[in-house]
């Protein structure tokens, strides 16, 4: 099972050109940052209120960028969302070349060199094995395009690529208008708690003001 990183980097990989998409930085960074924080809030490792966010069980998780975020966040004390995400996005360019690393040893992506024009260096990660991303967009479908009772960690990814405005790399133009109420109904579901719920709304609030839309 991937966790909320891997599955947002792999979201974001152009599978025909092997290329990720060219996301404002503010904006990538910040969604990876948001997506080791709610796996933390999952996993019990932090909770918060309305105006702050604090480690509650500093138990290591066996996984390595979820372990330096919540080291990060317990040595930083107490924070409000918006701090925390800051402490961790200063953080988020390591944690995506950490989470490639590990597609790359699933064999689930490919690591192949190139050059730009003859010039300029490039690296491409070709798919090996579809199977997870097409899982993942599957299950995405399903939950925005149905009234199925929603998975909790369905809900908090619906939620970081809708705030990064990635939902054009599992609907079409014409299906996000038609689900753009089940992603707000979605997005106020208690299912969640209300730690990640504003965590959310801070990310949301971070990214749409930082940069123009993707899709």
């Amino acid at each position: 099972m991937l966790g909320f990183v891997e599955e947002i980097v792999l979201l974001q990989l152009d599978d025909a050109k092997g290329r990720f998409l060219e996301l404002p930085l503010s904006a990538a960074h910040v969604v990876l940052a948001g997506a080791a924080v709610m796996e933390l809030a999952m996993q019990n490792r932090i909770d918060a209120d309305l105006d702050r966010v604090i480690v509650v069980d500093r138990t290591p998780t066996g996984d390595d960028i979820l372990d330096d975020v919540l080291q990060r966040l317990a040595e930083a004390g107490e924070l409000s969302p918006a701090s925390a995400l800051e402490c961790v996005t200063a953080h988020a360019g390591a944690y995506h070349e950490r989470a490639v690393r590990r597609l790359v040893a699933k064999g689930i992506l490919r690591e192949q060199d190139g050059r730009f024009l003859w010039v300029f260096r490039t690296r491409r990660y070709p798919v090996v094995n579809d199977s997870e991303q097409r899982e993942v967009k599957a299950r995405l479908r399903g939950l925005l395009l149905t009234d199925e009772i929603p998975d909790p960690r369905d809900v908090v990814l619906v939620c970081l690529i809708d705030a990064c405005n990635l939902l054009g790399l599992v609907l079409s133009p014409h299906e996000i208008e038609q689900t753009r109420g089940r992603v707000a109904q979605l997005s106020r579901l208690d299912l969640i708690g209300q730690a990640m719920t504003r965590a959310v709304a801070e990310i949301r609030f971070t990214v749409r003001h930082a940069a123009s839309p993707a899709y």
